[in-house]
């Protein structure tokens, strides 16, 4: 009797006749199977609490499986080393490291200003445990709950984060982000003279960074990268972002001193560019809550890195944190992506694997080192065409409709409604994907966008790249889990298959 326990009998009996009769009991297994239904209307679990769910829900099983590992405080795990090493850049920082995942869409998304017709709001691109609450986006949704706490003048936050997104080896539906703040209240200082005199004094404590820094840009612009003219003087919009520039300088150099004596022991050859000295440059920027803003990019084997994102506190966000009378700067970024850089590492999906060849190679009692990499195993790919439904829907962005209701202080909030968002997105077929085949694949790129020219009907084919991090898949596997993905698409979509 065949185990049907992860792909359903009627899956399975819908297959071509020749591709059950190659299946066995463990191939089957290793595609985990995902409808919307199968979480649509029952409660769902997750740290011990029961939430209920509506048609908003479309959190996958694989998802909930990751919720919880909190990679980013496992002892000897990279990201926890990244953390560390961070947060050792700002001992009189509280640093917040279990803050729950599951939030409001009000945290999330309106207590930030998020627009009622932002895309992130999506369920494209965000993952709702019912209409009201979701799995946090970014660690920004505990912004205001952290400020309005007011228990240290900085803080960092590090957590999971949850978004759907494509499959590559950079990109991972969850993954891990850190941020940080710094606050002076204006309401110590006796006069504008003395906090302006505050910073200054703080600016002169600053020792230079022992890297050339590359600052060209004037420290704020009128229209590409204004100061907020209402809410702060010239003088404390430059000498806030002078503080924290300094700050970043310092975390950064501290980092990439420790990559680079971990790439000069790692034993590997290496170019004249790998031993090119490190750089740092702020390039004019923008991000939602924060003005003026800059990126920082680093020079490093040869390359221009984005490495983080900041800037001066939009103050309307510490207004509706209820800290009026304080300023600050703010950073962001991921510690994926700094993680790869620091080990060496080349795939996200390393990060979740329970590999000991991959878990043993790190210790956060010893110097950091390079990741070496273990037996690659081959790559299996395969293509998967279809026509999109007659009915037209076009794989794009669509925000989701949003209205306004009352909120219990009277204000109002914005409550999502379904989006009228078309029938097929592309981050539909990545969840696809990743629901059944789970860490097996390894990239999914578009390789044809046709539209017929006499029917109007739009055709997509799409590469899939099998690769398991920890064995070799057979031909019979891969076939598998691409035969269990054609007919999902067709089940849930309604395409024609090519």
């Amino acid at each position: 009797m065949l185990q049907l326990s992860t792909c359903s009998r009627s899956t399975f009996l819908a297959l071509p006749a020749g591709i059950r009769s190659l299946l066995k009991p463990q191939t089957l297994a290793l595609g985990r199977r995902y409808r919307s239904e199968d979480t649509s209307r029952r409660p769902l679990i997750i740290d011990g609490r029961s939430y209920p769910t509506d048609a908003w829900t479309n959190i996958p099983p694989p998802i909930l499986d990751h919720y919880g590992r909190k990679l980013h405080v496992q002892p000897n795990h990279p990201l926890s080393i990244t953390r560390k090493l961070i947060e050792s850049c700002f001992p009189e920082f509280q640093h917040h490291n279990a803050l729950s995942g599951v939030v409001t869409v009000d945290q999330n998304f309106n207590s930030l200003g998020f627009a009622a017709d932002h895309p992130g709001r999506s369920r494209t691109d965000t993952y709702y445990i019912n209409k009201d609450t979701l799995l946090r986006t970014h660690t920004s949704a505990h912004e205001v709950d952290v400020f309005r706490s007011n228990t240290s003048n900085g803080y960092t936050i590090a957590a999971d984060v949850y978004r759907r997104d494509a499959v590559d080896r950079t990109h991972y539906p969850a993954f891990h982000q850190m941020e940080g703040a710094l606050t002076w209240d204006r309401n110590h200082f006796k006069t504008t003279d003395d906090f302006l005199h505050h910073l200054s004094s703080a600016l002169a404590n600053f020792k230079p960074p022992n890297v050339e820094v590359e600052d060209a840009n004037p420290p704020f612009h009128p229209e590409r990268n204004p100061p907020q003219e209402k809410h702060h003087s010239p003088e404390e919009a430059e000498l806030v972002g002078a503080h924290l520039k300094r700050s970043l300088e310092h975390m950064v150099v501290t980092i990439f001193t420790e990559a680079d004596k971990a790439l000069q022991s790692s034993g590997l050859e290496l170019t004249a560019e790998d031993k090119d000295p490190l750089k740092v440059r702020w390039v004019e920027s923008f991000f939602p809550h924060t003005s003026p803003s800059w990126e920082m990019e680093v020079w490093w084997r040869g390359d221009w890195l984005e490495v983080l994102g900041c800037g001066v506190i939009e103050q309307p966000l510490l207004i509706r944190s209820d800290v009026p009378s304080r300023v600050g700067w703010a950073f962001g970024l991921g510690l994926e992506r700094l993680a790869m850089l620091l080990f060496g590492i080349p795939d996200i999906r390393l990060f979740w694997s329970k590999d000991s060849r991959f878990l043993s190679q790190f210790d956060e009692n010893k110097p950091i080192r390079r990741f070496q990499p273990f037996s690659k195993y081959p790559a299996a790919p395969r293509d998967v065409a279809f026509w999109l439904p007659k009915s037209g829907p076009v794989v794009a962005e669509t925000p989701a409709a949003t209205s306004t209701a009352p909120s219990p202080a009277g204000g109002k909030q914005t409550e999502p409604t379904l989006d009228t968002a078309p029938a097929f997105h592309e981050n539909d077929l990545m969840e696809v994907v990743r629901s059944t085949a789970g860490d097996s694949v390894e990239d999914v790129t578009c390789i044809d966008n046709f539209k017929h020219p006499k029917t109007g009907r739009q055709s997509l084919c799409y590469r899939v790249t099998y690769r398991s991090l920890e064995k070799t898949l057979t031909n019979e596997e891969a076939n598998s889990l691409h035969e269990q993905i054609r007919q999902e698409l067709v089940t849930r979509f309604g395409v024609e298959l090519r």
